[in-house]
């Protein structure tokens, strides 16, 4: 049976560092803001993986449609016998790809949650014994080494996070990605895109509420582990669909006038009646556009896969000739610049 090997790049301090770091610069800033990898806690995760269950919520339905039947095409294409999927979580979907592979050695997860590497990864020996496992907890919008393993590489970045990123960030990002890449490697994206606006405000503001809990629970967060006092019945849930640059924005709401302190920070935070605190945006996309920022991170489009009525789509891209090649032994993918 092939080993299961992880890898902690993050320092143990990493994580409170970063959330001290990031709620000082969101709720100081005008508009005030959070990012959303601050929703994922152990109550988050299990409050999403609920989203994805509702009816109102498409993207992760679909792009398993997708995956389903286009991932032995994938695999044809690639050859790949390394896959990196960067923000692997459970590695649900993924099975997909890993039994349309069979020249596959070697796969590599990346997230930021140690638990559910180890969580996904074991049973994936069992199932698939000769199959090389070597996880690394890192956050993959930071520095991150990659150790060296069989090409071609196929790394996904799967789940439409890619829209959680802002135009500037998402430049960086995929410039950074495509340094990870040599000549024969590929990039597999999931992009969610562009549609009626009822249809996108309602994946994000569900009947049954679950989402607006979902997004509460940054605040949860933020009293745990930094002693603030956020009273989360002072905030509601809005959703909006922002038709200028084609995104969904999650935002908190507050419903009158207060005051939060965050003793951790030494840091009080006025918020006026109606203000609203960012915590996420869900940039949608158009396959014009996506062919657009790929090319300019130095990739080309060579397949593009949709879901049936066109709610979702893959990418699969090549590294362009013109551009720089990896290291033979580490690739490096920096920090996207807020």
């Amino acid at each position: 049976m092939s080993p299961f090997r992880l890898t902690r790049t993050l320092p143990k301090d990493a994580t409170e560092a970063a959330l001290r770091a990031d709620v000082l610069h969101g709720l100081t800033c005008s508009p005030k803001t959070l990012p959303p990898k601050w929703f994922y806690d152990a109550r988050g995760s299990e409050l999403f993986d609920k989203i994805t269950e509702l009816p109102e919520y498409y993207p992760t339905r679909a792009e398993r449609e997708i995956l389903a039947a286009r991932a032995p095409e994938i695999a044809r294409a690639t050859g790949a016998r390394t896959l990196v999927e960067l923000g692997s979580g459970s590695s649900e979907k993924t099975r997909h790809l890993l039994d349309a592979l069979p020249g596959l050695h070697t796969y590599v997860p990346v997230d930021v949650s140690e638990s559910a590497l180890t969580q996904a990864g074991h049973p994936l020996i069992a199932e698939r014994p000769h199959l090389n496992i070597h996880a690394l907890v890192a956050d993959f919008t930071a520095p991150l080494l990659l150790p060296r393993t069989p090409g071609p590489r196929l790394l996904a970045f799967l789940g439409g996070t890619i829209g959680n990123l802002l135009p500037a960030e998402r430049a960086a990002f995929l410039t950074s990605v495509r340094a990870l890449l040599s000549p024969g490697d590929a990039l597999l994206l999931g992009t969610d895109l562009v549609k009626d606006e009822s249809v996108l405000v309602a994946a994000y503001d569900d009947a049954a509420g679950v989402t607006a809990e979902f997004d509460k629970n940054v605040l949860t967060v933020v009293n745990r582990e930094l002693g603030a006092d956020f009273d989360l019945r002072a905030f509601e849930h809005v959703a909006l669909w922002d038709a200028e640059h084609e995104w969904i924005e999650m935002r908190l709401r507050s419903r009158t006038e207060q005051t939060v302190k965050i003793p951790a920070l030494d840091l009080a935070v006025d918020f006026a009646a109606g203000e609203d605190l960012r915590t996420e945006i869900s940039a949608k996309f158009r396959k014009q556009g996506v062919r657009s920022e790929l090319a300019t991170a130095g990739f080309d489009l060579t397949r593009w896969f949709t879901s049936p009525g066109q709610q979702y789509g893959l990418a699969l891209a090549i590294p362009a000739r013109t551009t720089a090649a990896r290291s033979p032994d580490f690739a490096r993918i920096t920090a996207c610049v807020r």
